[in-house]
């Protein structure tokens, strides 16, 4: 069935088209909604204060070789003394993680989240699979095992039908998800119309939205920071440069002398 079958044109005209349109078009309202939408997070001063100073020991274990071991030891000193370093302090301190589910700010980013997202793509596929359904919109360059047709072939049950056929409701979620650089062309990099890009953000939120322990964060870095040793690389670079310059002039007088000879 699937070498004999042929489609009419008028089903690129009018459903394979306007379902590549409709997308673009959707995701492109999308975008903007979520701009009129957008509300910016507060911060508390204090998650700022410990990340630049979670930053600054990060840097002074990386780039402590190049101060003088006294200023090494001084900021070390800041950080992991005993009675009042910064992250002994740190670890003192009573600071129990805000809760997601009571904070309102919150939940209202998870409500405009869904309504951008989630609610345009059940509407507007549930539309979409009613209007256009049953209809086969165009096929892969390439054969498919049998496990791609409910993949493919939403929405369309024919055992006989090649996999390689694509539905209307599956061209639709291939061109919700496959609009990429499109979206990246018309609106830029970071835009909210890609929806690939908005759920990998939403699982890495989701991740990131769990309440970090500070305490334990600065009993990892007080304890790399401990057994971080000191080793100045510039010891000797006074005599190093001295040895260069004597070098250098030492070269170019023999060159002087050379032309001279000649």
């Amino acid at each position: 069935m699937s070498d004999d079958l042929l489609l009419d044109p008028d089903i690129r005209v009018w459903v394979f088209l306007p379902i590549v349109i409709i997308t673009f078009f959707v995701g492109i309202l999308r975008h903007y909604v979520s701009i009129l939408l957008h509300s910016n997070k507060k911060i508390e001063l204090q998650q700022v204060v410990d990340s630049q100073a979670m930053i600054r020991s990060r840097l002074l274990r990386e780039n402590g070789k190049y101060i003088p071991k006294q200023s090494f030891l001084m900021r070390k000193h800041f950080f992991n003394n005993e009675d009042n370093g910064y992250f002994k302090e740190g670890q003192k301190r009573n600071s129990a993680p805000p809760n997601p589910m009571t904070d309102p700010s919150m939940m209202t980013d998870m409500l405009k989240g869904n309504i951008t997202n989630v609610l345009p793509m059940i509407l507007i596929g549930g539309w979409i699979n009613w209007t256009f359904s049953g209809f086969v919109t165009t096929k892969v360059p390439f054969p498919l095992t049998l496990r791609f047709k409910p993949m493919l072939q939403r929405g369309i049950e024919l055992l006989s039908l090649d996999a390689s056929w694509v539905s209307s409701a599956s061209w639709y979620f291939l061109n919700v998800f496959g609009l990429r650089s499109i979206y990246m062309l018309v609106l830029g990099e970071n835009n909210a119309a890609d929806q690939s890009r908005i759920m990998q953000d939403q699982m890495f939120g989701a991740a990131m939205s769990m309440p970090a322990d500070s305490k334990q964060a600065f009993k990892a870095e007080w304890e790399a920071l401990e057994i971080c040793e000191h080793n100045w690389l510039l010891k000797n670079v006074d005599n190093e440069i001295i040895a260069f310059n004597h070098h250098h002039q030492q070269h170019h007088s023999n060159n002087v002398q050379l032309i001279n000879s000649q």
